[in-house]
């Protein structure tokens, strides 16, 4: 069976509530062959979680608020703490280095919620599941507070069909 890592920062109630209809998603009746597991993103900071959590898994979902033009903290801890175990390799210069390969073209999803701009955020998650040379597999929602209507929830949902079907074709 295919397994789908969600990695999640969830300290509100909004980011909660993506995370909720984002997993129900996931676990659509429709979609056959996809295991999810969701890891809070502290698990690693526990040591609850480790690149092994990451290397077992065929496709991403990080959920993250955005957090002073950031993604969080505890989700940018995941990434500290496994980067060089889980394929990421860094040039002379502290660049990606593009030799990244044992994780490469994994499908990954990104959920930002944010008060404000959540630009900086999405960015700094790209550019290090760039380095693992990992593939967006579908546009990242960018969720800003008050944006939480009844509404939000079918888009999330098809958002996640659409790519969770890529991964049974893994």
């Amino acid at each position: 069976m295919t397994q789908l890592l969600v990695i999640h920062h969830a300290p509100t109630q909004s980011v909660q509530q993506l995370l909720d209809a984002a997993i129900r998603g996931a676990n659509h009746p429709d979609i056959e062959g996809v295991e999810v597991t969701s890891v809070p993103a502290l698990a690693w900071a526990r040591g609850e979680a480790d690149e092994t959590t990451i290397q077992q898994a065929a496709g991403y979902l990080i959920i993250t608020p955005a957090n002073f033009g950031y993604m969080s903290g505890a989700v940018k801890h995941v990434f500290d703490s496994t980067f060089l175990k889980i394929g990421g390799s860094l040039d002379a210069s502290g660049g990606a280095s593009g030799n990244s390969g044992i994780m490469r073209r994994r499908p990954y999803g990104l959920v930002v919620h944010g008060r404000y701009d959540t630009t900086g955020a999405v960015r700094s998650v790209e550019g290090i599941v760039g380095a693992l040379g990992w593939q967006l597999a579908g546009e990242v929602p960018e969720i800003r507070r008050g944006m939480l209507p009844k509404s939000i929830w079918p888009p999330l949902r098809t958002s996640g069909l659409h790519w969770l079907f890529q991964l049974t074709d893994w």
